[in-house]
């Protein structure tokens, strides 16, 4: 049978509404939900009390008030939600330094070492989360087992507040009869269309000859699905890696792509990147865009520049030229999301000028119009440093509706 669960995937419950129910005693045990209103908004987060009545993060606060009458609505705490992120994975480090945290709220953690010292995947599980609800005071569900894959289906099934740990041996036996739509990267409309060719468990997928769910559902997220409900999943845990990348997503709904549309979003989300990555100090050579039309489908295109960049001018440019490139190839189709993304980094804490030669590039960082756009970023960072992130900007950014404030944002964006 080979040794047993040597991956831990441990996920903070209902982080937002659990963080606002420890700072707020009065809200213990109550339906709550994280932003929104009962007349208008985006509910952010909600809590298992509130979730029994169907109330879900990203619903409109008036429906989220209709399913559930008694439901308190909070702007939430966003400045404490990292520190008190930041003590839970404090307390993973303390059992194992291989710790990859892949939201604010989650984390795998590599076990095989520390259970000479502590026992067990289950008595290891059983540690984390006596010491999590007694040194930080909240809930927190564990799964064990012997893939990251199965790690993070057994977190959810542990939820709430739970441990579940997947002996070796035991795999298809918890894992048949789950809904196929607890496999890592399956939606409602992929779930849709497995479920239109009678997959509905992760037993029915496995069952499933990998070709036929590749002509379903595309070829390379069919195989990887195929493979998730079969259990190959090599990747090993990563901990103490530097980000590799640095992106943001915002949700259309349905729109046709015009000037004005595409430019204020790519701005916003040009804007959240480079702000990140001057906070870091870091810049990136490869601008990636992603343009995800009607029906889940999604369009990316790439471009690697000669020298990296940080601005966001230069950024919502670049981003822009990409964009247009994927759309104009599907003339007349709606889209429903836009992300940017950067990659390739490197450090740039200071800007090395260059001799003001023809032509003025504005995309090299050094010349004379870059270096203006970099001038131009840090007064706009330390004013936003000092006075709040909405006290200035570029005007496209600002305009931009947003149904999700960009403090939370950020929190929910990691860095892969």
């Amino acid at each position: 049978m080979g040794p047993g669960p040597t991956i831990l995937h441990a996920d903070l419950d209902a982080f937002y509404a659990s963080v606002e129910q420890l700072l707020t005693p009065q809200l213990r045990g109550r339906p709550i939900a994280v932003g929104g209103s009962p007349s208008g908004g985006v509910v952010l987060a909600a809590s298992y009390e509130a979730k029994a009545f169907g109330v879900a993060g990203g619903m409109p606060g008036w429906r989220a008030a209709r399913l559930c009458p008694d439901l308190v609505f909070v702007t939430g705490h966003v400045e404490k939600y990292q520190p008190i992120a930041d003590r839970v994975m404090d307390v993973l480090a303390d059992v194992t330094p291989l710790v990859e945290r892949i939201s604010i709220d989650e984390a795998f953690c590599d076990i095989s070492g520390a259970q000479h010292l502590f026992g067990d995947a289950a008595a290891i599980g059983a540690l984390v989360r006596h010491r999590v609800r007694q040194e930080v005071g909240l809930p927190i569900s564990v799964g064990a087992a012997r893939t990251k894959h199965l790690a993070k289906i057994a977190s959810q099934v542990a939820k709430p507040d739970g441990l579940v740990v997947v002996p070796p041996g035991g795999e298809r036996t918890f894992l048949d009869p789950l809904p196929v739509d607890l496999v890592w990267g399956v939606g409602p409309v992929t779930a849709q269309r497995l479920a239109a060719r009678g997959i509905r468990t992760i037993g029915d997928l496995a069952a499933t000859p990998s070709p036929v769910v590749e002509r379903l559902l595309g070829h390379a997220v069919g195989h990887r699905l195929h493979a998730m409900a079969v259990d190959e999943d090599p990747r090993r845990v990563a901990g103490g890696r530097h980000a590799h990348s640095v992106g943001a997503q915002s949700a259309l709904g349905r729109h046709r792509p015009t000037r004005e549309l595409v430019r204020a979003t790519l701005a916003h989300l040009a804007d959240r990147v480079s702000r990140r990555l001057r906070e870091g100090g870091r810049a990136g050579r490869t601008v990636t865009v992603r343009v995800r039309f009607t029906a889940m489908r999604s369009v990316t295109r790439s471009l690697t520049l000669t020298q990296p960049v940080a601005t966001t001018l230069t950024l919502t440019e670049v981003a822009e030229r990409l964009a247009w490139s994927a759309i104009t190839d599907r003339a007349g189709a709606e889209i429903t999301l836009l992300a940017v993304s950067v990659s390739r980094l490197c450090d740039q804490r200071v800007l090395q000028l260059e001799l003001d030669l023809d032509p003025p590039d504005p995309w090299r960082p050094g010349s004379p119009p870059g270096a203006a756009r970099w001038a131009v970023d840090a007064s706009m960072d330390a004013i936003r440093t000092r006075f709040g992130r909405d006290a200035v900007g570029y005007a496209p950014a600002l305009l931009t509706h947003r149904g999700m404030p960009d403090e939370f944002r950020e929190l929910a964006e990691h860095e892969v």
